[in-house]
């Protein structure tokens, strides 16, 4: 040990992004510097105070480290950019630059944490996280425990297995374990600076679950989820990742890790939740409805309470534009009431909203601008019903304490049609997955007939408990749900495309 008597000097970091390999855009260094959903980029010190009492891993870490007298922290940096395209090779060697020299000057050095995501995908790189450790190995040595969160969504490598001491991985989805899961991998590097050294498993699933399947409250990701609780204490620890869809990599995919103190026991853990979630294979609720289906059996639901249809092929929080108009079209031509629709991304309609003010009218092609295939605008005459700085403090259990940005926003009302509908648009990409993105802006969700989330299971943990059901649409988006409909390049063979779907590089008769 190096720390200053019985202290340990750990240094922590953080390197976020989900990366959609056929999402619009790239995430540069502006993307990671500046605040969205989550906090802009933090340096040193300010990493602690940027994160203070919020739901992430590096806040839930930094909490369990300063409740102990036995640990120093050495802040280097965090950073996240909202999910998109691939992260440019700039953003990735800058912010790769700073973590590396931050580590080094924090020398000598006991331990480090990384708050990482497990699904960046890099212009040169497909894995960035395995890199990013890679690195940070052949500077700081082979011995020197380095503990890891990750994403459930991580798409696990083997270089990310082979260069982390540990790996804790969120086990909700919605993401309410974000913070605890930070104070897990603490629990595990603690452990490792007493000496302890394990023996791991690592396997990968022979098969894909479409996003909107791997909801953690329903069967089967309860069970595996609470499963792999289950199994973990004492000297095992088994962890589940279910994969982000998203990225085109042969590593794409459901995977789990087990540790324990020989081979032979972290071989059995791993191999008994491996054969569970084998059989869980056609357990997954694939349904999804297309917009006019998923509006018509939203209207067959009696007043009173909302029904929230989820657009989950346009979630931004997955790499999609947020700006797709499939299922606004549906509602319209249904004739639907009291709807309200969030968040659809159009900095150019919103920044006209902004120009002429409230109770103006105008006519706009809303959304429809980022060339998905088989979305247009929606085009109408708006009349600006509220405008807003964009500026959103969240309230749910996700997310709450923290302020999302949109950017400057408005609600639109569209005009000459027999529909009654809200719009709220924004500058800045956000996913709509707290009903403060409604209340902000005086609209109040829990009073609506429907409600129409771009989101894919994250709002469940706001919107469900007001609403007498959920539906899931899938109106056009670039984040497919429909797996067998991916156009993949890099998969490894023999893998299976979803519940239903075909067999990667398998040909069928």
């Amino acid at each position: 040990m190096t720390g200053t008597g019985s202290r340990h000097r750990i240094a922590i970091a953080g390197f976020q992004h989900e990366t959609n390999s056929f999402g619009p855009g790239t995430a540069g260094m502006p993307e990671f510097e500046m605040a969205d959903s989550w906090p802009a980029y933090l340096r040193g010190d300010a990493v602690r105070e940027g994160t203070l009492g919020l739901n992430l891993p590096i806040a839930g870490f930094i909490e369990a480290a300063e409740a102990s007298a036995t640990i120093d922290l050495h802040p280097v940096l965090w950073c996240a950019a909202e999910p998109s395209g691939p992260v440019t090779d700039d953003a990735f060697e800058t912010v790769t630059a700073r973590i590396l020299d931050g580590l080094d000057k924090a020398r000598p050095l006991d331990g480090v944490y990384l708050d990482l995501h497990g699904a960046m995908i890099t212009a040169s790189r497909d894995d960035g996280e395995g890199e990013l450790l890679r690195r940070i190995r052949a500077q700081l040595g082979s011995d020197l425990p380095i503990a890891v969160s990750l994403d459930m969504h991580a798409n696990v490598t083997t270089d990310m297995v082979r260069h982390a001491s540990s790996i804790s991985i969120y086990r909700t989805y919605p993401h309410l374990d974000m913070g605890w899961t930070g104070a897990r991998a603490l629990s595990r590097l603690m452990r490792l600076l007493d000496g302890e050294r394990h023996a791991r498993a690592f396997r990968q699933l022979p098969y894909i679950i479409p996003m909107h399947a791997q909801h953690t409250g329903s069967d089967p990701m309860r069970r595996l989820y609470g499963l792999a609780a289950e199994m973990s204490g004492g000297d095992t620890d088994v962890e589940l990742a279910v994969g982000f869809t998203g990225g085109d990599i042969a590593d794409c995919g459901p995977s789990l890790l087990a540790s324990a103190v020989d081979q032979a026991s972290a071989d059995a853990a791993a191999d008994a939740l491996l054969e569970e979630a084998l059989a869980a294979e056609t357990e997954f609720d694939c349904t999804l409805l297309a917009p006019e289906e998923a509006v018509k059996a939203a209207l067959a639901f009696p007043p009173g309470k909302p029904v929230t249809i989820a657009d989950v092929q346009d979630n931004p929080g997955g790499g999609a534009s947020s700006d797709t108009t499939g299922l606004i079209k549906a509602l319209v031509s249904a004739r639907a009431k009291q709807v309200i629709v969030g968040v659809i991304h159009d900095p150019a309609t919103a920044a006209e909203a902004h120009r002429l003010g409230i109770g103006r009218e105008f006519q706009a092609s809303l959304g429809g601008k980022s060339g998905i295939r088989g979305d247009t605008p929606f085009d109408a005459r708006f009349r600006v019903d509220a405008l807003s700085n964009g500026e959103v403090a969240y309230r749910g259990e996700m997310y709450g304490g923290g302020i999302a940005r949109m950017g400057s926003t408005a609600v639109l009302c569209p005009l000459g049609t027999d529909a009654d509908i809200r719009i709220v648009t924004s500058s800045v990409r956000n996913q709509c997955l707290d009903r403060a993105y409604f209340s902000h802006v005086g609209l109040i969700p829990e009073e609506a007939d429907i409600l129409a989330v771009k989101s894919t299971v994250h709002y469940r943990a706001e919107f469900e408990p007001i609403s007498q059901g959920v539906i899931s649409c899938g109106a056009p988006g670039a984040l497919s749900c429909d797996i067998g409909l991916i156009p993949y390049r890099k998969l490894r063979p023999g893998i299976r495309l979803g519940p239903c779907g075909p067999v990667h590089g398998v040909t069928r008769k």
